[in-house]
């Protein structure tokens, strides 16, 4: 075989090559569900105290609370926008109050909200603290319980419409919410409380979780199914294993990077001060938890970015592999200008637990992931052209691979479900049952070719929303 192709010396130097990728990817797979398994484990035994903890009351009294404001960025959202905005209207929580920034929409976004809320234009300045684009005029309501604030703007993008919410909310925290997105009906009570515990958290992150099929009554699940469509099923047990998985793990030595733009919560005054969201990146979310890291760290302020594991946002994910892509690319990008902008993290003793788990973390398994991935299944593949592979050996590890990943995602998706008392068909068990081992191997490493591809060709479009098709929210 070996004189077919190569002569004795190169052959053995490919074959000495070809031995240790394949050393190299089976230790990254093997070191990737080391980790998985020990955050899945961490995580269901932290949502698990945290029941118990509920159950003895052993919590903050509900009479404790600090206004907030809720900012919905909005851009062509004409179909989900106003049952979004209701959906909001219907929380119970004392003090907060709503604005939503219509980033110049060429649709009926702000028609819509004018018309379905009563709402009527004012003289209101705003001030910049944070540069954005200026506002085109400013609409609020009459008498309501929760004050209600609709500003149009010259297009900007996302993160500028966030700029422009901060610079005109009155309250020392703020919530950033997608115009997508429903908030459970205690996620405000429950997404304050880490600021409640310790003065020094600046940002908390809250639980995402797939809305599509999902019945919700005034911020109450009534019907919690699994998606008809297999894509966005599967994309369940990706947020679950996620969530479940990394977010609760880094937030035992306050080493999140992450806190989802579908929602999160922040301290209004160093969020100005560290200078707002980037407009120039397409990952804005991840960029200002990065960022406030190491505005902190830099200026020896003390600081805490916390995990609420209960404070629950139902946003809709994509339904259609296009859209998908479309969404994964976007992340990948935002994942590496973020990473790149803040390098000075990268092995930085200064930034302790935060450079050496989180970071190293982000950029072996996240950023740098797909680019391993698809080189060691194309080396394997060469390797089983010149009969350099053990074959019976590498089908027996995907499939140990596999079944591990497999128990790993129904754990997280079982932990996620049973302690936030969702009942879950026995049909729905099957479904996941049947989509997991396909989640964790196919999808997956289709996803990675998405990721890996996703700078053929890019030109950086700050003001690129990065549309996905939208359906309209099933509010009873």
């Amino acid at each position: 075989m070996n004189t077919f192709f190569f002569n004795d010396t190169v052959f053995e130097g490919v074959k000495i090559f070809l031995f240790w990728v394949e050393v190299f990817f089976v230790v990254y797979l093997v070191g990737y569900s080391t980790f998985l398994f020990i955050a899945v484990v961490t995580g269901s035994s932290s949502l698990y105290k945290k029941r118990q903890q509920d159950r003895l009351k052993n919590t903050i009294l509900k009479d404790h609370y600090i206004p907030i404001s809720i900012i919905v960025p909005a851009y062509n959202e004409e179909v989900t926008i106003v049952e979004n905005v209701r959906s909001l209207l219907a929380l119970e929580y004392p003090l907060y109050e709503i604005i939503i920034v219509d980033d110049g929409s060429k649709d009926n976004t702000s028609k819509k909200l004018i018309e379905a809320f009563d709402m009527q234009a004012i003289r209101r300045p705003i001030q910049r603290k944070i540069n954005c684009q200026p506002a085109e005029y400013v609409y609020e309501t009459g008498e309501r319980k929760v004050p209600l604030t609709l500003i149009r703007k010259k297009n900007g993008g996302k993160a500028d419409s966030l700029n422009m919410g901060i610079n005109a909310c009155k309250y020392p925290y703020f919530i950033c919410i997608d115009a997508d997105s429903v908030l459970q009906y205690d996620s405000l009570s429950k997404i304050i409380k880490p600021v409640l515990e310790n003065e020094n958290v600046v940002a908390v992150g809250g639980a995402v979780r797939p809305s599509n099929s999902v019945e919700i009554e005034r911020g109450r699940v009534k019907n919690y199914r699994l998606p008809s469509n297999l894509l966005a099923c599967m994309q369940v047990l990706e947020y679950d294993r996620s969530f479940l998985a990394s977010r609760i793990l880094f937030d035992k030595f306050n080493g999140s990077l992450i806190i989802s733009g579908a929602f999160g919560l922040f301290k209004k005054e160093t969020v100005i001060s560290a200078g707002g969201y980037d407009a120039t990146t397409m990952g804005e979310d991840m960029e200002l938890v990065v960022k406030l890291h190491d505005y902190c760290v830099s200026n020896d302020i003390p600081y805490l970015i916390r995990y609420a594991t209960d404070a629950i946002c139902w946003s809709q994910v994509p339904e259609r592999f296009g859209d998908l892509c479309k969404q994964r690319r976007r992340w990948h990008i935002g994942l590496f200008q973020s990473m790149w902008k803040h390098k000075v993290m990268l092995a930085n003793p200064k930034f302790g637990m935060v450079s050496f788990i989180s970071y190293f973390y982000f950029l072996i398994y996240e950023l740098l992931s797909p680019f391993i991935e698809i080189f060691g299944v194309l080396t394997m593949i060469l390797a089983f052209i010149v009969d350099l592979i053990n074959v019976p050996f590498m089908l027996l590890f995907f499939a140990i691979y596999a079944l591990f990943g497999s128990i790993m995602s129904m754990t997280a998706f079982f932990a996620r479900t049973q302690t936030i008392d969702l009942k879950v068909k026995f049909k729905d068990v099957l479904k996941a049952l049947l989509l997991c081992t396909i989640e964790i191997t196919a999808l997956r490493f289709v996803m990675a070719w998405v990721r890996a591809t996703a700078f053929i060709g890019y030109r950086k479009k700050k003001l690129q929303w990065g549309r996905i098709e939208r359906q309209k929210i099933d509010l009873k």
